[in-house]
């Protein structure tokens, strides 16, 4: 029996790291395949491609039951999905979304470079306030904070703080985080996703810009 139960003990313990490789490589995966959808899939075809894609990372999260990372990145998929939708759907979608935010930030709250944060003060800037829905100008501001005092120098952060405090007609702080956002450093392997979003910072940077002066 002591024999038997080592064998099992010592089974678990060398399939834990293989369980590991599969979770890294499942959110390399989807990481990879959002930054096409979202910045080279053509428009057309860019909801279909999204919700296809949320499918996909449904059932990767449920092969790495107990880590924030699949979470976090089913979550940014789904908040896409919902935002290519828009409308009651795409609503549906961005509460599902927080949803799974909220289950990461208990597992792991700095998983991703804090993208927890990040990926919940977007959701609490961008999203229509009570009655409609969870909106919320204070938590987003919280949220945000949080994901600038654990990646400072990110990108993503960065933008959207500059996109908050755009919203917010603070013209001048958008600019600032704006314009660190664009000085970001590269991120290794993420060519696609770093491209897309400094044009996505550009054309912000050029609306505070023109508003703050």
């Amino acid at each position: 029996m002591r024999t038997l139960l080592l064998s099992a003990i010592l089974s678990l313990t060398a399939a834990a790291p293989a369980l590991a490789d599969v979770c890294d490589d499942n959110v390399r995966t989807l990481q990879g395949a959002w930054e096409r959808v979202s910045y080279q899939t053509p428009k057309p075809s860019r909801s279909a491609a999204m919700e296809k894609l949320a499918a996909q990372a449904d059932g990767f999260v449920a092969q790495c039951p107990g880590r924030a990372e699949p979470l976090v990145w089913d979550a940014i998929i789904t908040a896409s999905a919902g935002g290519l939708k828009g409308g009651l759907g795409g609503l549906s979608r961005a509460k599902e979304a927080k949803a799974m935010l909220e289950r990461a930030e208990k597992i792991n709250a700095l998983a991703l470079e804090g993208s927890v944060y990040t990926s919940l003060g977007s959701l609490y800037a961008q999203v229509p306030g009570a009655p409609i829905g969870f909106g919320d100008k204070a938590k987003a501001r919280s949220y945000l904070t949080r994901a600038l005092q654990t990646n400072p120098n990110g990108i993503d952060p960065n933008f959207f703080m500059g996109d908050f405090l755009l919203r917010q007609k603070d013209y001048a702080g958008a600019v600032r985080y704006l314009e660190k956002a664009l000085a970001a450093p590269a991120r290794p392997g993420r060519e696609i996703a770093d491209r897309g979003r400094r044009g996505e910072i550009q054309a912000l940077l050029a609306e505070a810009r023109g508003k703050a002066s």
